[in-house]
């Protein structure tokens, strides 16, 4: 039962978060959408202009990559919980966010290094948002974790 409320945890953390960079992409009009840049880089569709692909299927690979490592993370932030590391509240789901986030830029920054042709973005800038979002993601994930699991202390430590 842990599992499929850390699935459906997950599932909410990353919509969250999607939904936290496709509004600051809007506001901003710079590149932050996470589905379409992901998408673009797992099937190399950069546009000879540098811009990110628009084909349906890019879209369908970089939701489907997005939310299985939202749902990957979840049961990480579980695994955590279930050892001893943390519980499941406000302060600690703004820690695993901010730590997650690090991780996340990481792994985005040496994507961009060895991907043969990445999409030219303000990656300074989508690296440092990548991190706000992660804590997004860490929030939601934990208080939908913590809803679904109903434990007998208040989130809000």
């Amino acid at each position: 039962m842990k599992t499929l409320d850390a699935i459906i945890a997950g599932l909410a953390g990353t919509a969250a978060m999607t939904a936290f960079l496709y509004l600051l992409s809007y506001i901003t009009h710079r590149v932050m959408k996470v589905v379409k840049t992901l998408g673009t880089m797992l099937l190399f569709r950069t546009q000879p202009d540098g811009g990110l692909s628009d084909a349906t299927s890019t879209k369908v690979v970089g939701t489907i990559a997005h939310y299985a490592m939202g749902v990957f993370f979840a049961i990480i932030y579980l695994a955590l919980w279930d050892s001893g590391v943390g519980m499941i509240t406000a302060s600690w789901s703004i820690l695993l966010g901010f730590a997650h986030g690090i991780a996340a830029m990481l792994i985005w920054y040496s994507f961009f290094l060895v991907h043969p042709k990445p999409p030219i973005i303000m990656l300074k800038t989508y690296l440092l948002t990548i991190i706000f979002a992660h804590i997004v993601f860490g929030f939601v994930t934990t208080y939908t974790f913590y809803l679904l699991s109903q434990p007998d202390y208040s989130f809000w430590q």
